[in-house]
């Protein structure tokens, strides 16, 4: 699903992002991508989904070769991925139930299928109570949780998690940590970029290391292990 092939990301001399990083990524995987901060995680998340382009090498998703999409190409490219950042991105001005529905507004999409779709994923995240509440209504777990709604909300094939717990506290981190759980299990491959020891170890799943800019490990059932 998700090939990055002799990938180099250089911005000078001085600063090397990533340095002939090669892996796979398949179906269905939940992946950790561990590191810590400046490895490289943030660079391969932006190369993935198009923000960023490689110096060098190839970055493909399912049938599109990312790095060779043109700007008019990239909103369709996308709706096949959905990313949840650290620091939540949500719309003051709008609620629960609204910050969901606007990623399918900006769409055209028609007000019967949003009134019927962004119920169904505020209920999987188990905020179907708190659709009419504002993001300064909500706790820091809450927000999240309304980020990974509308991440979810066209479906896609896979999530991708940028430091998604950064802002919490532990509780609310497992509470995360086991909803994207439950999205893999239901068949959508999780690509989770953390630095947070305890979460990878938790997981017992793939994990992919980087250190400086590097790919050291490659593990099934890996740990987070940095000399």
């Amino acid at each position: 699903m998700i090939v990055f092939q002799n990938v180099f990301k250089i911005y000078n001399s001085h600063a090397v992002a990533l340095e002939d990083v090669n892996f796979n990524v398949e179906p269905g995987e939940l992946i950790s991508l561990a590191g810590r901060s400046g490895a490289g995680k943030s660079t391969v998340i932006k190369l993935l989904i198009g923000e960023d382009k490689p110096t060098r090498g190839r970055v493909f998703f399912g049938q599109y070769e990312v790095n060779k999409l043109g700007d008019s190409e990239l909103p369709a490219f996308r709706r096949h991925v959905g990313v949840v950042f650290q620091d939540f991105r949500l719309l003051a001005t709008k609620n629960a139930h609204e910050n969901v529905a606007y990623a399918l507004e900006v769409m055209g999409r028609p007000q019967r299928e949003i009134a019927e779709l962004v119920p169904q994923v505020l209920d999987m995240v188990g905020l179907s109570d708190k659709a009419k509440n504002f993001p300064h209504e909500l706790s820091g777990g809450e927000k999240q949780r309304v980020a990974i709604a509308r991440a979810m909300i066209h479906r896609p094939e896979v999530i991708i998690a940028d430091e998604p717990t950064g802002n919490l506290d532990p509780f609310h981190t497992w509470e995360i940590i086991n909803l994207l759980q439950k999205i893999n299990q239901l068949g959508t491959t999780v690509v989770l970029a953390t630095h947070d020891k305890e979460v990878i170890n938790s997981l017992e799943k793939r994990v992919i290391t980087l250190d400086r800019g590097r790919l050291i490990r490659d593990e099934q059932k890996g740990k987070y292990i940095l000399a």
